[in-house]
């Protein structure tokens, strides 16, 4: 079978397809045939070793994937053959607060990863897709969309409730379609007016150009009538960090989760001043995960997609992702022209 692995070194150049032996499944694991993964910019990181600097290579990279179950080990109940599955982000962390250990063992990292055509996963870091969905579309799920999710819910995002997001990449879509489904008001920012008025029609009350509106956390306010904005979703980094502060109200909550932009430094006088909620984001349990599922089925929510590369185009792929031309998730297809 062929999986991607960073090996030699750090870089797009060290990344390529090998042939590596099909796994066989240990007791308590199910053999997963994968039909399509998605990429996160912690791959992109950590292809360049920005993520994890003491990432042992060689590494099969990745951490979403989608596909259908081919084989179960001794011992498992929870899946068949033939089932449709997605795995978690964090295998160790099932439900509950988030640990230490399952903080250690994320896939790509500290793990060998998903992107492969066949991989042994125990049956308790899987989760079963929801049936309206494609395999491309459930791969987009694990790390993007579990975040989102985690992030709005940790708020009490609801109605009555407004969410400013920023940037339309897999996070912040995906913070866009569960908190209008979730009844919040959503706020965006973008460097595009094409893409704030494809996120409009997903259901984006306002969004402001960053490129020509810097002051986005003014127009935040504006936008609340002076009050600010109850959810931030963070992705920024230290960048942004600080506009984030300025742009929620008094007693509001600001979730970080991304770190896309360098620089800056916070100063915490408005953070203590406004009783700001600052609380890092992790991605999110298996529990999360099936409770977000459930979500995705009853309201039909379907995952947007910027592009489909075959597994072959992988590092392509990743180039794309890094221009930030992107919509959505960028996804590889195992069954496409060109995936072996």
């Amino acid at each position: 079978m062929k999986a991607l692995v960073l090996r030699g070194g750090f870089g797009l150049e060290h990344l390529a397809l090998e042939e590596r032996p099909e796994p066989a499944p240990g007791p308590g694991e199910v053999l997963v045939r994968v039909r399509a993964a998605s990429l996160n910019f912690r791959d992109l990181m950590l292809v360049k070793g920005q993520y994890n600097p003491k990432l042992a290579l060689p590494r099969v990279m990745g951490s979403d994937a989608a596909g259908e179950v081919v084989a179960a080990g001794a011992g498992v109940t929870r899946f068949k053959p033939g089932d449709r599955v997605a795995n978690t982000f964090m295998p160790l962390w099932e439900e509950g607060a988030i640990t230490g250990a399952a903080a250690g063992a994320t896939y790509g990292s500290e793990r060998d990863g998903v992107f492969a055509e066949v991989i042994a996963v125990h049956e308790r870091a899987l989760v079963a897709v929801p049936p309206h969905l494609s395999y491309e579309e459930a791969a987009t799920l694990p790390c993007a969309a579990v975040t989102a999710w985690n992030a709005l819910t940790a708020a009490s995002t609801g109605p009555g409730t407004t969410v400013l997001l920023q940037g339309t990449g897999g996070v912040s879509i995906f913070a866009l379609q569960l908190a209008t489904v979730l009844g919040a008001r959503a706020l965006i920012t973008s460097s595009s007016d094409d893409k704030l008025a494809r996120a409009a029609r997903l259901g984006a009350a306002a969004g402001v150009n960053y490129r020509t509106d810097p002051d986005w956390d003014k127009w935040a306010r504006q936008q609340t009538g002076g009050a600010g904005a109850d959810v931030v979703v963070e992705v920024g980094g230290a960048g942004t960090l600080d506009r984030s502060i300025r742009a929620v109200k008094t007693g509001g909550h600001v979730a970080v989760i991304g770190v896309l932009t360098g620089g800056g430094t916070m100063n915490p006088v408005p953070v203590l001043m406004k009783a700001v909620r600052l609380q890092g984001v992790f991605v999110g349990s298996r529990a999360m995960f099936e409770e977000m599922n459930r979500v995705i089925t009853e309201k039909q929510i379907r995952p947007v997609i910027d592009r489909a590369f075959p597994f072959a185009d992988a590092v392509n792929a990743l180039r794309h992702m890094e221009s930030g031309s992107h919509f959505g998730k960028v996804v590889l297809s195992m069954t496409a022209p060109g995936s072996g």
